[in-house]
């Protein structure tokens, strides 16, 4: 019987078989609160049962909108007991933000943090609840008594009045086809887009992925990237819980508080975007730290330059350091170095297509383009996405006839089949390791009652990789204070989108068919930034 074989099918599977296996071990550990692999079962069966008494059915969905809690892994894993699809929201969206994707999603349930940041989330979506949101429970931090949501030891208590046989039979009626969740990507037409993801390829996909990168029994994983997201989701704590880790949620970033994190926690797996370990390097007091039990780190999400891949090893003492590539539609990896391999590849490439996945730069007839010749990246496999929700036109002009999904990604691959990503065909640029979408945000962004015009386009950053540029032609008469609009932004819209810096043109350079001409514009935002 092959590895493949070997695997659990579902998720709901994959938690019980790691009970089983690793009976002695603790599967999170997140403040003082514990919880060995053995109990993990049988909270998200609890939760499971709790759904059901709340009415949720086979295939709705359940949404989640939190930071990274045990409570988001047990809840998740209830969602999939439940046979439910699992929606993650991410926490930096604002109500408006939320509320459109539990609207078009039709979420039954939402699981929603409380206070957080200095926010109450739940008051976030006053006034804009969809009627088809039947339940809101609070996971923690101040749920109001009388308010109408539900808190989550209340919620809990609901499992009693379902029958473990019933959640038994939910599992049960699961298989490695059916939809495990249903994750948003931000838009590239200004409006963003549902993924449906299956249970089978994830656990394949993530349990190749933990090979590779050396994750393994035994090891305490600070798992810093958000739930909300395939890296700290799947790559997270699926790939933790595959392997017998045990995971450590951290809700946000802060250079300090991570170090002292890995020194007290003796944490061993670290994953993250570039930006996470150049903050690292760049704190004053790193060498005051012990860092010793630091052993293996991925990175990827965007530009690595070399050097960093060195400092990580030489100064971060990461043992083994890779790369990966990969996005929502393909579940979230599909190439990916390997730790022997040399700091100049991890750094320069995305290494090679994981098993079972294929990889081609094509031409705009989709046919290959030469080794070393750039070209459109193209990927084939099992963990290519169902489709998208709601939207056949949208996901046949992403997976052609032959089953080759569109990355929309310029890319070479060279001899040895090792991928690099030299280009974008859409406009997507990356902040710190979160895409942002110039159409989605210039969609917001034109409701501003001074901007007639606006385009956004990515610029260089030394810390964030890129941020964002709102080029902007004003309405007549209009002013627009330095500040102004990304004070303004920060109300609509996550915080990660805002840009960074606003300029002011008389005219966009325009193509025959009267389009931005993006690549131009941000030439020239660029070295009008230069000069300030």
């Amino acid at each position: 019987m092959s590895e493949v074989e070997l695997l659990p099918q579902t998720l709901p599977q994959m938690v019980r078989q790691a009970a089983r296996r690793f009976p002695d071990r603790l599967a999170i550990v997140d403040g003082a609160q514990t919880i060995a692999y053995p109990e993990l079962a049988l909270r998200g069966e609890q939760a499971a049962a709790a759904l059901i008494a709340l009415g949720v059915e086979a295939g709705d969905r359940v949404a989640i909108w939190a930071p990274n809690l045990h409570e988001w892994i047990i809840a998740a894993c209830g969602i999939h007991a439940a046979g439910a699809v699992l929606v993650p929201i991410n926490t930096r969206m604002k109500g408006p933000e939320a509320a459109e994707i539990l609207q078009r999603c039709d979420a039954r349930v939402l699981f929603c943090i409380g206070d957080f940041l200095g926010q109450y989330y739940p008051g976030l979506l006053e006034g804009l609840r969809p009627a088809g949101l039947r339940h809101v429970v609070v996971l923690r931090e101040g749920c109001p008594e009388g308010g109408g949501d539900m808190a989550w030891p209340a919620f809990l208590a609901l499992a009693a009045q379902v029958a473990p046989a019933r959640v038994h039979a939910r599992e049960l009626a699961l298989d490695g086809n059916s939809v495990a969740d249903l994750m948003y990507t931000s838009g590239t037409t200004g409006r963003a887009k549902g993924v449906l993801s299956a249970h089978g390829p994830a656990i394949r996909a993530f349990s190749a992925w933990s090979a590779v990168t050396g994750l393994e029994e035994g090891d305490r994983y600070l798992i810093i990237n958000p739930f909300f997201h395939s890296f700290g989701y799947k790559a997270g704590w699926v790939a933790a819980f595959l392997r017998g880790a045990t995971v450590y949620p951290c809700q946000v970033f802060d250079a300090a508080l991570v170090l002292r994190r890995i020194e007290e926690d003796r944490i061993s797996f670290l994953p993250g975007p570039p930006t996470l370990f150049q903050s690292m390097l760049a704190h004053p007091q790193l060498k005051s730290f012990d860092l010793g039990s630091l052993k293996a780190a991925c990175t990827g999400a965007a530009t690595v330059p070399p050097i960093l891949v060195r400092r990580m090893r030489e100064e971060l003492g990461f043992r083994s350091v890779t790369t990966a590539y990969g996005l929502t539609e393909c579940g979230g990896c599909a190439t990916l170095c390997d730790p022997s391999d040399s700091a100049e590849t991890i750094a320069t490439t995305c290494g090679k297509a994981l098993p079972g996945t294929e990889v081609r730069c094509a031409d705009a007839d989709g046919q290959p383009v030469p080794t070393g010749q750039p070209g459109e990246v193209l990927l084939r496999g099992y963990h290519v996405m169902l489709g998208y929700f709601d939207d056949e036109a949208a996901t046949r002009e992403a997976i052609d006839a032959d089953g080759w999904l569109h990355t929309g990604d310029i890319g070479v691959l060279d001899e040895r089949g090792y991928l690099r990503i030299t280009d974008r065909l859409k406009d997507m640029f990356i902040v710190g390791g979160f895409n942002c979408y110039p159409a989605e945000i210039e969609r917001i962004l034109a409701a501003h009652p001074a901007i007639a015009q606006v385009a956004v386009v990515g610029v260089a950053d030394e810390r964030m990789g890129e941020v964002g540029c709102a080029c902007v032609i004003l309405r007549p008469g209009a002013r627009l204070g330095e500040g102004e609009l990304a004070a303004w932004s920060r109300q609509h819209m996550a915080n990660y989108k805002v840009p960074r810096y606003q300029l002011e043109f008389e005219a966009f350079p325009l193509n025959a068919s009267n389009k931005v001409l993006k690549r131009e514009l941000a030439q020239t935002a660029q070295a009008r930034l230069q000069v300030l």
